[in-house]
């Protein structure tokens, strides 16, 4: 393929320039791939070459230490006792204190239990005394599980600390024989809230993005390589067990579903594909219809501005589970709009708005338009206004018209500052349970489906699908917790991709 140079591409035609992009994209594919390979290798080299130098860092610590430091490496904090840092040794010591009594207390066990969770379910035992069976509840998969993963969490904690505690006494030992003196307990308090006070102020941040964040999604994960369900709850029922790539081979293969009809692997393509184009038209949809509304209100001689503004934002107050509710009933067969059109004559039978899957998945696309554009107006009538001025003039005195400044002037510039937005609501769509739970609830159901979990219906999202999984007698959290994995893998990967070429990151100075 001929390459062309920057100014032999402008001389091009639009569709000459689009297809040479199309070209390029394709051919740099391979070269994108082998990049991200060597990346990928790369990180695991640099990784392997740090774990190694840590290491041998820590073998010369203590072969070069003196006894003080010696000594830290099992009671940590001893070492800054000894040298006067109190404070600081201390806290050392009372974290190893309370890694021993958990792991003692609880941890081992929880860890010893994690690669079986749990040996013994729940057992029906006669007693003599009540003259009855009773039920005695004994492992439990799901504490097992749970437990476990903070367990390993803490044992990284306590690595990570006891390491900290390593380069604290090499350090002090460096600064003791350059003839420094160490830090106090004052110092450190003082150093908290004045060079280090950073570090004081997300500390707690830090810890609760772990534990509430962090750790759920390694505990989501997990789920997915077990068969935990509402017949396998870990108590209550029978113990779940780890099954490996199971549940993933489930949901990628080809055969049919419980109940025959199409395979999961076609059923989560299907929803997939109407997730994308969804998300699609609901974000671009409001961003151009709510754009166009701002500037038809912003436009000079439209009068009662604030009147129109505050119409529009109404329909933002009104909480959406009122709203949408109320709206799924007034497009009902024997609903408001289908019994006017009726009444009027212009149809002889109600509009199958919730029956066909062609009518309801244009209907909720269309009521979320009336759902988003207030939004939009919002966001775009404050870009608008700071659009200067002198552009539209100059423009206007080249012989541009109205389109053309649109395209060329308006256009551009908001999507140089919405863009991050765009991919935000982008991502946000493919997640908006909201609209579609409480307007259709997933509805009309897919026959070709009914094997699969859940009643998969032809406006299901993949997220009121992953609901529906994990409620009724059934409860395959396993599934579910597959299809989480599967749509962050498909979030993130067209998040990555498409923030890389926004233009508000690739070209940051073009509009300072």
């Amino acid at each position: 393929m001929k390459q062309y140079s920057d100014l032999e591409f402008l001389r091009l035609s639009k569709w000459h320039r689009f297809t040479y992009k199309i070209a390029a994209f394709f051919r740099g594919i391979p070269k994108a791939i082998a990049s991200l390979f060597w990346t990928v290798v790369n990180l695991i080299k640099t990784g392997c070459k740090k774990v190694a130098d840590e290491f041998m860092d820590i073998v010369t610590t203590f072969t070069k230490g003196d006894w003080k430091t010696k000594v830290s490496f099992v009671v940590m904090g001893f070492g800054n006792i000894a040298r006067g840092q109190i404070l600081r040794g201390l806290l050392f010591l009372a974290f190893e204190a309370v890694f021993i009594v958990y792991m003692f207390a609880g941890g081992g066990y929880w860890l010893s239990m994690l690669g079986t969770l749990g040996i013994q379910g729940p057992t029906q035992d006669y007693d003599p005394l009540l003259d009855a069976y009773t039920t005695h509840y004994h492992d439990n998969s799901f504490k097992i599980l749970l437990y476990g993963v903070l367990t390993i969490f803490f044992i990284i904690a306590f690595i990570y600390t006891w390491r900290v505690n390593v380069k604290q006494n090499k350090l002090s030992e460096q600064i003791i024989r350059s003839g420094k003196k160490l830090k106090s307990g004052k110092d450190d308090l003082r150093s908290l809230v004045d060079d280090q006070f950073h570090k004081t102020l997300l500390a707690l941040p830090l810890t609760g993005i772990l534990i509430f964040t962090v750790m759920p999604i390694v505990f989501m994960i997990l789920v997915a390589f077990t068969n935990y369900d509402g017949a396998h709850n870990g108590y209550s029922n029978n113990l779940f067990t780890w099954v490996g790539l199971d549940n993933f081979n489930t949901l990628l293969s080809w055969q049919g579903g419980n109940g025959g009809g199409q395979s999961y692997s076609a059923t989560f393509g299907e929803i997939l594909t109407w997730t994308l184009i969804w998300a699609f038209l609901a974000t671009f949809t409001n961003y151009f219809l709510g754009m166009f509304v701002a500037m038809m209100i912003n436009k000079k001689g439209i009068k009662l501005k604030k009147l129109w503004r505050t119409i529009l934002v109404l329909t933002v107050a009104i909480p959406q589970f009122i709203s949408l509710l109320y709206v799924s009933k007034m497009f009902a067969r024997n609903g408001l709009i289908n019994l006017a059109l009726m009444d009027l004559g212009w149809i002889s039978q109600p509009l199958p708005f919730w029956e066909d899957p062609t009518w309801a998945r244009v209907s909720v696309i269309a009521i979320n338009i009336w759902i988003g554009i207030p939004y939009l107006m919002l966001i775009t009538t404050g870009i608008l206004m700071n659009i200067p001025a002198d552009l539209y003039e100059s423009a206007r005195i080249d012989g541009a018209n109205g389109w053309q400044q649109y395209t060329k002037i308006t256009l551009p510039y908001m999507l140089f500052i919405t863009g991050p937005y765009l991919l935000t609501s982008f991502t946000g769509n493919m997640n908006n349970f909201n609209v579609i739970y409480l307007l259709t609830g997933g509805a009309p159901t897919n026959p070709a489906a009914s094997g699969a979990a859940g009643s998969v219906g032809y406006t299901d999202l993949l997220i009121t699908w992953l609901f529906k999984i994990t409620t009724g007698a059934e409860s395959q959290y396993y599934l579910a917790s597959v299809v989480g994995i599967m749509v962050f893998v498909v979030v993130a990967v067209i998040s990555l991709v498409v923030y890389n070429v926004l233009p508000s990151i690739k070209n940051e100075e073009d509009y300072q």
